[in-house]
């Protein structure tokens, strides 16, 4: 038998940050809520919170709350079909995965469209597009936004389109680094700019553009749009989605580093079969958006 008052311990916990928070959420003292959690985990021979500030889901921890936002799902279809037996519950809560650069150009639109229309809340996790199918693998999430074409195990994939990246500096930027343009050994030394250890585009940029990987100075700036400003700023040269780039190119605050040689990413949207019945609203408001902003 599932312990489900219990599991949604475990979930209010994850959901909130804190025991105390859940058992707020739950009507329950936080006492209660420890020992539900205590006697869960005592059972099954395994953490499934970490304590801390906030308190994060294990890997087990992670599955279970999963498990228990789509109970939430199943839970909502059943009181729009038997409203006799409505009753106050926890909004679910979505968990889903895009790249910092989608989020930052037309994501939000997709997830807005969808919450016009839906009680679920939304859970954005932010990573690399490289790395957001992990986050479907170990099923800490329902969809994501990730540059896999492969459909990970148990999942549906959809081709979106890509996004286009434009190599982009300052006026200013241009004539102190790449007085005589831009060269092989200019590049060597002009400083970039990166998002964190996983951002790849300015060196695959290079490597197709100049045909091999070059070692460049870089500044590190984990934020999409403030890519975009430290590039009018002066402080570096990046890889920046045409979204952002396009008003400061056409003013001239920016220009290409080679003219109209972009960089496309591809990307898919990836959704577990066990909730794509119940997230075909968001589906397809993802499908609708890709097409008006992607490639």
């Amino acid at each position: 038998m599932m312990d489900y008052p219990a599991l949604r311990a475990v979930a209010a916990v994850v959901q909130s940050g804190s025991f105390e928070r859940a058992a707020a959420m739950l009507g329950v003292t936080p006492s209660a809520i420890s020992q539900r959690v205590k006697h869960l985990e005592e059972r099954l021979g395994t953490v499934l919170i970490e304590r801390g500030q906030p308190c994060i889901a294990t890997e087990k921890g992670a599955w279970l709350c999963r498990h228990m936002d789509r109970v939430g799902m199943l839970e909502q279809e059943l009181m729009q079909q038997l409203p006799e037996l409505a009753a106050p519950a926890q909004r679910v809560t979505l968990a889903i995965a895009a790249n910092s650069d989608s989020v930052g150009t037309w994501f939000l639109d997709a997830v807005a469209e969808f919450t016009r229309t839906s009680d679920y809340l939304m859970n954005i996790a932010i990573d690399d597009e490289e790395n957001t199918a992990d986050w479907l693998r170990r099923g800490r999430v329902f969809a994501a936004v990730t540059s896999v074409e492969k459909p990970v195990q148990g999942c549906r994939g959809t081709p979106l389109g890509s996004l286009r990246y434009h190599a982009t500096a300052s006026p200013e930027y241009m004539r102190r680094h790449f007085p005589d343009g831009v060269t092989v050994a200019a590049l060597t030394q002009a400083p970039s700019l990166t998002f964190d250890h996983k951002d790849d585009l300015q060196r695959l940029w290079i490597k197709r553009n100049f045909g091999h990987d070059l070692a460049h100075p870089t500044h590190w700036l984990p934020s999409t749009q403030s890519f975009v400003d430290a590039c009018v700023a002066g402080i570096g040269w990046a890889m920046n989605p045409a979204q952002l780039a396009r008003d400061h190119l056409a003013a001239g605050r920016l220009v290409e580093l080679l003219p109209g040689a972009t960089f496309d990413r591809p990307l898919y949207w990836q959704v577990s079969r066990l909730a794509a019945d119940r997230l075909a609203g968001l589906t397809r408001a993802v499908l609708a958006t890709a097409r008006r902003e992607l490639v």
